[in-house]
């Protein structure tokens, strides 16, 4: 069948009928005639990313940040030198307690992010001392890690939160000796031109395949203490792993730039 191309200015005369009625309504008595094609968009045509083989796998247009081989794409967050984490038999990656966070050498903005974790070998530890680490966005806003398999802590500081913003709506953990998956759509936040914050982070979190984050609204700079704000503007940033003094590891991080 031939294929019927209709150019936008077409397309928009066909729809002023309906910019002109409250609520995006068709008028009572149409323009002219509706055809089927009228609405079809055909340029420009939609790029093709090749999806991972596997569930979890890269697609054709991910970064990757950390497939078991090397560190490249991290340093000290300390000192910018060499990350100082250890990678284990080629295959994940743990934190050095005490030898501080590590970040990507990439700055991004609105991003999907794929990283999978678990707890270290050794299950010890209550609460907050348990499996703890974190995900920073642009360096300031933390999605939380920790082992929250049959380990009670305060709700907005258990895996899957925002931490101290947003509690997960439900705890998928699976147990410390196995691994654990977040896939995450990050909406980096918008601000005026004089400073201040037009449209705040968002995020969407997927743990172990369920929905954790449903497009939550980050209301600002990761605190310890103190309400979370947004003290200054800023662009893209670097992704941010945590040391907190636990044997946590990772492995197949990779992210895509939106």
């Amino acid at each position: 069948m031939k294929k019927t191309f209709i150019t936008l200015s077409l397309l928009a005369c066909a729809a002023a009928g309906f910019a002109q009625t409250p609520g995006g309504t068709p008028p009572a008595v149409s323009p002219m005639p509706m055809k089927p094609e009228m609405t079809e968009i055909w340029e420009p045509e939609v790029g093709v990313v090749t999806p991972g083989k596997n569930a979890g796998d890269p697609p054709s247009d991910a970064i990757v940040l950390f497939n078991g081989k090397d560190l490249s794409q991290w340093v000290s967050a300390k000192d910018g030198g060499p990350a100082p984490w250890k990678i284990v038999n080629n295959d994940y990656l743990e934190v050095v307690p005490k030898s501080g966070d590590i970040k990507t050498k990439m700055k991004f903005g609105d991003c999907q992010l794929h990283l999978e974790f678990s707890a270290p070998d050794v299950v010890e530890g209550v609460s907050q001392g348990r499996g703890n680490s974190g995900v920073f966005f642009q360096d300031r806003y933390e999605l939380q890690i920790l082992d929250s398999y049959q380990n009670r802590t305060y709700r907005n500081g258990q895996a899957g939160s925002i931490y101290k913003d947003h509690a997960p709506l439900v705890n998928p953990m699976r147990g410390p000796l196995e691994w654990n998956v977040y896939d995450v759509v990050y909406t980096a936040p918008r601000f005026k031109a004089d400073g201040r914050i037009d449209a705040p982070a968002r995020i969407t979190v997927f743990l172990n395949g369920v929905l954790v984050q449903n497009n939550a609204t980050i209301n600002g700079l990761t605190l310890y203490i103190g309400l979370h704000h947004y003290p200054e503007a800023h662009g893209d940033d670097v992704i941010h792993l945590q040391d907190h003094n636990n044997k946590t590891q990772f492995r197949n991080i990779w992210v895509r730039k939106l």
